[in-house]
């Protein structure tokens, strides 16, 4: 059975910030928050919460939100032991009603059901874990229970009108607790209430930097493939396949060799950029494998995303095996799953988090497939992966790239996918890309493309009414993709964008804009 790659050597730095996920599904946020500030941080389930302190001797713990009550039979376990290693201990939303609990308070409902969106915070004591933060700001509240009974020792630092007790601590302990939600944007200084709790209170010391880290994930990867071992690699061109690829090249040389699959739900050039940069350029073993015809026949008249979705992660993984099967000694499966992609697909380290879709380069591998994972980039965010590769020294255009799912087109071509669609969305996105870029808008932007939406609606091309599709334009900024705001372009550059889709591409009658923010909506429509 195939095992994934401890990226940091093992059980990673020691000392940092352990983050114990009770289903949070932002949990990974509040890792993401923490290394910002220059600290490391890991998260691991309430299950195994001690033996992964044991081996991490944290500098502090954070306790994450979730999404059940302390008081049900069947809530997540966290053994109380944690509260008496002496480290300071921050809790939010289900994280402090546990430690509540825990330490002699009482949970109950609140009052008036779930609390959920913006609240205004008026803080008490501003010092300490609120020194800095402004005395009259907003939170960000998500939470059907309270704390009703603070346990001995305790005091109250902020409240706010539905939550008397939306800061608490016991400074004595080192015990911290919100109702709130620090790692969320909407949360005003929610970023310096975490500084205050990881760098002064808790002294962690700020030394995780990703683009120091290239020795260590090089070696890594040499402790894992044996001498005579070779890796097979699926290389899509995106950033974390590349940049997967370039570090375990640097490992292992030649034995590494590259699988290129063009499924037919590729962006416009897409394949030969890839041949012309890491097979010309960087001298990889590089396989190009046409697999169009057999990838569109199996995705014929299906139209539910978790299907098509599925279906590729299967089709790529039978072709990763044929390639495989020819490669003497290839007993190792390079991949670039990143953190997000983990938590987006299976609950996080095997926590309680709700799944919402799956990716094909971390499911649907099977039980028979007789290879080693080699996952460099597995303990990474996005920008942290960007920063590793530019101190690899990969072209900015590469490293600068917006991210592309996996599953390609097909999750941007919604319902049946055919031929006819995919050639007016990649001409449709096409425009899209070189409009945004030549106004130099995608510097500011994650991710920017065009969406087939197949809803027939009237229009009038010529002298002639016309029945076509929707094209929709997605543009959204973000830092992580765990969060993320809708954005637009000057109105010129959209006035552009649409009149050349009308009228350059066939199937469409109408232009719309998605001005949708992830959450409630995702990013990518399927």
């Amino acid at each position: 059975m195939s095992q994934p790659l401890q990226v940091n050597g093992g059980e990673g730095p020691s000392g940092g910030v352990l983050i114990v996920d009770f289903g949070a599904q932002y949990c990974q946020l509040i890792a993401r928050r923490v290394r910002e500030l220059g600290v490391y941080s890991r998260i691991t389930v309430p299950e195994r919460a001690m033996f992964t302190f044991a081996a991490m001797r944290p500098k502090a713990v954070i306790l994450s939100g979730g999404p059940r009550s302390v008081y049900e039979h069947d809530a997540p376990k966290l053994d109380g032991a944690i509260l008496q290693q002496g480290v300071p201990v921050l809790g939010i939303c289900y994280g402090l009603q546990w430690m509540a609990q825990n330490l002699g308070g009482q949970v109950t409902p609140a009052q008036s059901g779930a609390e959920y969106g913006r609240t205004a915070l008026e803080v008490i004591e501003p010092q300490g874990f609120l020194q800095g933060v402004q005395k009259n700001g907003i939170v960000w509240m998500s939470h059907g229970d309270k704390v009703s009974k603070l346990p001995p020792h305790f005091q109250v630092l902020a409240k706010s009108e539905p939550c008397p007790f939306a800061v608490v601590a016991d400074p004595s302990r080192f015990f911290y607790g919100l109702q709130f939600h620090p790692e969320v944007a909407h949360t005003q200084d929610g970023q310096l209430m975490l500084a205050n709790f990881v760098r002064n209170i808790a002294k962690c010391t700020a030394d995780w930097d990703p683009g120091q880290i290239v020795e260590r994930k090089i070696q890594a990867v040499k402790d894992l493939v044996t001498p005579t071992g070779e890796v097979v690699l699926g290389l899509s061109g995106g950033v974390d396949s590349s940049v997967a690829a370039v570090i375990i090249h640097r490992a292992i040389g030649n034995r590494l060799h590259c699988v290129f699959v063009d499924n037919g739900l590729l962006r416009k050039d897409e394949r030969m950029g890839v041949e012309a940069l890491f097979r010309d350029e960087y001298h990889m073993d590089l396989k190009v494998v046409d697999a169009s015809e057999r990838f569109l026949s199996q995705l014929k008249g299906v139209v539910d995303p978790e299907q098509k979705r599925k279906i590729i992660g299967k089709i790529f993984v039978d072709v990763f095996k044929s390639e495989a099967s020819g490669i003497k000694n290839a007993k190792f499966l390079g991949q670039g799953t990143l953190y997000p992609d983990v938590i987006e697909s299976v609950s996080a380290h095997g926590g309680a988090t709700s799944t919402i879709k799956s990716h094909h380069n971390v499911g649907g591998l099977p039980k028979d497939l007789d290879m080693t994972l080699v996952e460099p980039l597995r303990d990474l965010f996005k920008d942290e992966v960007r920063a590793i590769g530019r101190q690899m020294g990969l072209p900015p255009a590469l490293i600068d790239r917006q991210p592309f799912p996996g599953p390609g087109l097909s999750v941007r071509c919604l319902g049946e996918i055919t031929q006819e669609k995919l050639f007016a969305l990649r001409a449709a996105d096409a425009i899209v890309r070189e409009e945004t870029e030549k106004g130099g808008h995608h510097h500011r932007l994650w991710q920017y493309f065009a969406v087939y939406v197949p809803q027939k609606t009237v229009g009038v091309k010529g002298d002639a009414r016309v029945y076509e599709d929707v094209c929709m334009l997605r543009f959204v900024s973000s830092v992580d993709a765990m969060t993320a705001d809708w954005e637009m372009l000057p109105i010129e550059t959209m006035r552009r964008i649409s009149s050349r889709i009308l009228n350059e591409v066939k199937g469409f009658a109408r232009v719309g804009l998605d001005i949708s923010s992830k959450p409630p909506a995702t990013i990518e429509w399927e």
